[in-house]
């Protein structure tokens, strides 16, 4: 069974401009929870004071989640995590040569060493701690690379191994396919009688995130992360609430609290000044509205001739949206919400035409509007007859 790593609080505020109160990270953490998700990576303690006593403050609450951190592959890093009170640590290096040589002025061998020590020192602060290396932009470094700091980081104590695309650069169907490195890479690690789990830090730069993810699922990874809004570096990563209705709704994992998802959406944008995109799936204000006549009618007898998920397995309801593409079908479902639907149908046909006429100059009309539209013409049916 997989297991899903919000990485919202860490991942997230590497938005350029995205950053969360205290208090806030601690109402995020509160829900992300009360979802039942497995490991909350709480953010990096070294980059700020304020981060440190907020990753402190969350890893106190004694959730149900594993409370994470990130680090550098620095005692120094390590010592602040630990000083928390979290129960999972992130390490990364990059294993890449061409980072190597011209960033780190190190090689190899020499990283393996560094990212070794490291492992072993936390390890030994803390036996219980869950520790997760990730080496950096792992799937455009030498496969041979990856394999051999992967594992020596096993051998010194780490749980996890993560995969990281980093850029966004793998595409399923081609050569450089997600799936075919997970087998490889567990298949490598096995043959040394080496058996992590395996997690996925997909980003979405071209746009396949989540499909890069799923195909991770299906080769074996056993962590993957996501983020709300999946907010993050650049395209940021994996949107989280589109990930877990798949692996509830496809894969048959019902592990998860879905319901909370419009609250938790609610809470990132507002203090992530970050608009959810209407047209955004699941948590998007159209999501689960339907607007062309054709549609409407065929949704209002059936929702699922044009819907393949239920809006109440993510705590939201259907809607029917009146604009210029809206039929009598559509019409008449709203009139019958608003208890107006006994009205005769000549005045419907004038509802109707009016509705067209506000959405052809670029809006739609909400039940309210809709009865003052109504009454506008009963009224001017009224005054036709009366002259």
């Amino acid at each position: 069974m997989v297991e899903v790593l919000d990485s919202t609080l860490r991942e997230g505020e590497q938005t350029p401009g995205v950053y969360f109160d205290k208090h806030i990270k601690l109402a995020i953490a509160d829900i992300l929870d009360q979802i039942g998700i497995g490991i909350i990576e709480s953010g990096h303690p070294s980059v700020t004071q304020e981060i440190y006593s907020a990753v402190k403050s969350i890893a106190q609450k004694n959730y149900k989640a594993k409370v994470g951190a990130h680090s550098r592959s620095l005692k120094s890093d390590v010592e602040l995590a630990l000083e928390c009170g979290v129960d999972f640590l992130g390490i990364f290096y990059c294993v890449s040569e061409e980072r190597l040589n011209s960033v780190f002025k190190k090689d190899l061998s020499e990283a393996i060493d560094q990212i070794c020590s490291v492992i072993h020192y936390a390890k030994s602060q803390k036996p219980d701690l869950l520790i997760r290396y990730t080496p950096e932009d792992t799937v455009r470094s030498k496969f041979e690379n990856v394999v051999a700091a992967a594992s020596a980081a096993v051998k010194a104590g780490a749980d996890i191994i993560s995969v990281a695309d980093t850029t966004g650069y793998m595409v399923p169907g081609t050569s450089r396919n997600m799936y075919d490195y997970v087998k490889n890479l567990k298949s490598e690690l096995a043959s040394q009688n080496l058996f992590p789990k395996i997690a996925v830090h997909c980003h979405n730069d071209r746009g396949l995130a989540l499909a890069n993810a799923i195909q991770a699922y299906e080769a074996g990874a056993e962590i993957i992360d996501a983020s709300v809004l999946g907010l993050g570096e650049r395209a940021g990563i994996v949107d989280l609430a589109q990930l877990l209705v798949v692996l509830t709704s496809d894969f048959g994992m019902n592990k998860w609290n879905l319901a909370k998802l419009p609250e938790l959406y609610e809470i990132v944008s507002r203090h992530s000044h970050i608009s959810i995109p209407v047209n955004y799936p699941i948590t998007g204000k159209n999501a689960f509205t339907h607007c062309a006549g054709v549609h409407t009618h065929a949704a209002s007898v059936n929702p699922m001739h044009y819907e393949s998920l239920n809006p109440e397995l993510v705590g939201r309801e259907r809607t029917f949206s009146l604009d210029h593409m809206s039929g009598i079908a559509s019409v008449r479902y709203a009139l019958k919400m608003i208890g107006q639907d006994d009205i005769e149908e000549s005045i419907q046909m004038d509802v109707l035409q009016e509705v067209k006429s506000v959405g052809q100059r670029g809006r739609t009309v909400d039940l309210t509007e809709l009865s003052h539209i109504v009454n506008s013409c009963l009224h001017n049916t009224k005054y036709k007859k009366s002259n």
